[in-house]
């Protein structure tokens, strides 16, 4: 395989397809359209993540101490009520039965990650802050990715507030975390870094980035897909190469928007068939 080949396979498809592949820390091996912008999804979890990562470090959050888990959050645009998210939207069973109760930020960031719950994630911007998430954008050195608002926020989703995010962007913050889990960066400590890579590694959804690896390869990663969106973004740890970063954002009526791991969404198996691809040529990767 060569780039070029993978580049005129991919113009084939329709709708936008994003890349990004390369080494945490170099200049990248491969990219196309790394610039463009589509829908997060649920890949704006990630940033939630070092976000609650980042405000128990400084001492704002005990990670450990429960919270309560309510199903009522502040819109982002001013003045709107209070929203709710969709238990049948959600996927993560786990999370619902704690409403009422209590829960650690913890446990409520790791639900956000390995199951992508909805609900979890709206609890922890609530912790948090969007201004933070904005914050571990910059942090990353992210030129475009945005996130404007919690899931299922729909007054502002109606005024045109959203949640963005490009190839690129999502290379630069997981490489961040690959790279600071080794040595001090921007993004947190080390120590931080290593645990918010545990939790990508522990995702449960494997049916794009992971699909397309050889059983039990390591992957930290984060996916997202609603109806015309499927994303895949992480770090893949051969025992035979050196890391390395691979994201695939597609913006695509190959992605059904159904429930994740349903054999018949061509989107996850294109983003499958690229990790595939860049996983034969891992041992050629810059950097």
């Amino acid at each position: 395989m060569t780039w070029e080949d993978l580049d005129a396979h991919l113009d084939t498809v329709s709708g936008t397809v994003s890349a990004y592949v390369g080494r945490p820390g170099a200049g990248p091996t491969w990219t196309r359209l790394p610039d463009a912008t589509h829908y997060a999804a649920s890949t704006m979890k990630v940033g939630v993540l070092v976000a609650l990562h980042r405000a128990a470090e400084a001492g704002r959050l005990d990670l450990d101490a429960p919270i309560p888990v309510r199903n009522a959050f502040d819109s982002a645009l001013p003045g709107a009520p209070t929203f709710a998210c969709a238990r049948d939207y959600d996927n993560d069973d786990a999370v619902w039965e704690r409403v009422g109760g209590s829960a650690s930020p913890r446990w409520l960031a790791e639900r956000m990650i390995v199951r992508s719950s909805n609900l979890a994630t709206n609890i922890c911007i609530g912790q948090v802050g969007l201004p933070a998430v904005a914050e571990v954008w910059a942090l990353a050195g992210a030129r475009h990715s945005v996130t404007g608002r919690g899931i299922e926020d729909f007054a502002a989703r109606e005024a045109g507030i959203t949640n963005l995010v490009t190839a690129a962007d999502l290379a630069a913050l997981l490489g961040g975390l690959a790279l600071g889990a080794q040595r001090p960066g921007p993004l947190a400590s080390p120590a931080a870094c290593a645990a918010m890579l545990d939790v990508l590694f522990a995702q449960e959804h494997r049916e794009d980035l992971a699909a397309g690896l050889p059983e039990g390869t390591r992957i930290a990663h984060k996916n997202g897909w609603v109806h015309g969106v499927r994303h895949g973004a992480g770090v893949v740890f051969p025992t035979d190469a050196p890391p390395y970063v691979i994201v695939a954002c597609t913006t695509t009526d190959l992605a059904d928007g159904g429930p994740s791991g349903e054999e018949d969404d061509d989107a996850c198996r294109l983003i499958a068939d690229i990790s595939a691809r860049v996983w034969a040529a891992r041992h050629d990767l810059a950097g």
